[in-house]
This record gives C-alpha cells, sequence and structure tokens, in this order.
C-alpha cells in the first residue's frame, strides 16, 4: 500500500463520522500521521485556494506542494486511487463518478443527522450549508427502509398483534414526520428538518436492530412473546436516543412525550 505523500485533508472535527474514516486512513497508512486537519483549526493563510464554505461541506484534500484542492468524493478518490491504483479505471469510470458523487453528497448533507454533533460545543467557524433536497431524499429513503423491515416483523408478533394491511407500518412510519412536525412548529420551527432527520436515524436504526433479533427468534422457533419483547426493548432504546438527541440539538423535552405519545396511539387503534 502506498501512501499519499505531501497532502492534507480537511475534515469536520463536529463530524464524529468524518473523524472515524480519516483516522482510518492515517492508520491504514494511506495518509502521513500529520496529514489530517480539522478545516475549522487551520488558519485561511495557511490554505488560501481552499474554498472554505465548500470544504464545510465537502471533505477537501490540499496538494502542500502545488496548491490543488480537491472536494468531497475527488478528495476520496485520489487516497484510496492512489493507494489501491487496481481501482483507478473504476474511478474513472463516468457512470460510477457520478454514482459515487450524489451518494457522497446525500451522506454529506446528512452527515450530523445520522451522527449528530453537539450543538452546545458547535464553533463558530463556517457550518456545512443546508440543502432541503438531500434532507427530503434521506427521510424518504429512512421512511421506506423502516416501513418494509417493520412490515416483515409484524408477522412475528402475531397473535398478539394481527399484521393488518401491508400498507399499515408505512402509513403509521410515515404520519410521525408531520404529526412531530407540528408538534416542533409550536416549539422551535426554526429545527425542523434537524430534528426530523435526527428521529427517523432513530427509526431506521431501531428497525436495524430488529432484523438480527427477528432472525434469532426465528432460528430459534420462538414464541410471540420474544419478539413483542425484543420489539419493546429496542423501542426503550430508541426512546434513550431520542432523548439524547434533543439534548443535543437543544429541543424542548416535550418532544420525547409526542413521540411516544404518537406510538402509543396509534398502538391502541391497532389492538
Amino acid at each position: 500500500m502506498k501512501t499519499l505523500r505531501n497532502h492534507i485533508i480537511l475534515y469536520d472535527e463536529e463530524c464524529p463520522l468524518c473523524k472515524v474514516y480519516t483516522r482510518g486512513f492515517v492508520k491504514a497508512g494511506m495518509l502521513d500521521n500529520d496529514a489530517r486537519q480539522p478545516y475549522q483549526q487551520v488558519p485561511a493563510a495557511c490554505c488560501p485556494l481552499v474554498d472554505r464554505q465548500r470544504a464545510a461541506n465537502e471533505i477537501a484534500l490540499v496538494n502542500t506542494e502545488t496548491g490543488e484542492v480537491s472536494y468531497g468524493i475527488d478528495s476520496l478518490f485520489s487516497v484510496i486511487g492512489h493507494s489501491f491504483p487496481v481501482f483507478a479505471p473504476l474511478f474513472r469510470w463516468k457512470p460510477f463518478r457520478w454514482l459515487a458523487r450524489k451518494s457522497y453528497a446525500f451522506i454529506s448533507y446528512n452527515r450530523r443527522v445520522i451522527i449528530p454533533a453537539d450543538t452546545r460545543r458547535q464553533s463558530n467557524s463556517v457550518q456545512p450549508q443546508f440543502r432541503l433536497s438531500y434532507r427530503i431524499a434521506y427521510l424518504v429513503v429512512a421512511w421506506l427502509t423502516t416501513s418494509i423491515i417493520l412490515s416483515r416483523y409484524s408477522h412475528s408478533l402475531a397473535p398478539l398483534l394481527h399484521p393488518g394491511a401491508w400498507y399499515r407500518e408505512w402509513l403509521v412510519c410515515a404520519g410521525q414526520i408531520p404529526f412531530q412536525a407540528l408538534v416542533l412548529h409550536y416549539i422551535d420551527r426554526t429545527k425542523t428538518w434537524q430534528y426530523l432527520g435526527n428521529m427517523m436515524t432513530i427509526s431506521l436504526v431501531g428497525a436495524l436492530l430488529l432484523i438480527p433479533l427477528q432472525a434469532i427468534g426465528n432460528l430459534l422457533h420462538a414464541p410471540a412473546a420474544f419478539f413483542a419483547g425484543s420489539f419493546l426493548l429496542v423501542a426503550a432504546l430508541m426512546l434513550l436516543e431520542h432523548i439524547r438527541r434533543c439534548r443535543l440539538l437543544q429541543i424542548d423535552g416535550k418532544l420525547s412525550f409526542s413521540w411516544v405519545l404518537y406510538r402509543v396511539v396509534l398502538l391502541f387503534i391497532i389492538v
């Protein structure tokens, strides 16, 4: 594996996801030990050609010899392609580059709702821009994935809970988005899209946790009580995470109450 010399990658120190994968580049020997710096701490005079706002949106890679700067997926392709030349032809293939660029933007513009930053400790430096199209896309993807998993899981709860129509879980998951948005409208409407992204991440992660639990239950031929208990355990963990994220976002705790209320009311209606 070849190390990419004379380059510095500028990452978002307030983004846990960015910290992890840039640190991985260094530990794997793909970059020098001192080749990663938070963009928030780099003086403008040191990298005069860096677009500070774009570096906040997309990770920047600076060639310290020429001053050339690349951003986003181009930065990652430069690091990975140098260490693993076998991928270079793939990285030059236009359809793959287009798909990779869209996928990177999808994650990058939603990274702070996937793994939230603590807004109480947020610096005064340039912050990532908000893109409504990517946030809506994220909400839709999270909703679809969660609905599919819950629809399948509901069959394991019979006869304690009737599976119902195929579209039931789709409507339940979709309904909580406008319900919570309405509650937030009266609390702090400025954080609506930020909160909804975090809320759907919690729903998505909770649904993903049900997959191995359902697999274990099916393997053991467990009764419906096992699946109901597993669901309640995951729901409790989701509530704790919801409370934690509301604190990080500095949002009123009433949202956790309304989040639970929505589910409880619908449960009574379904039963």
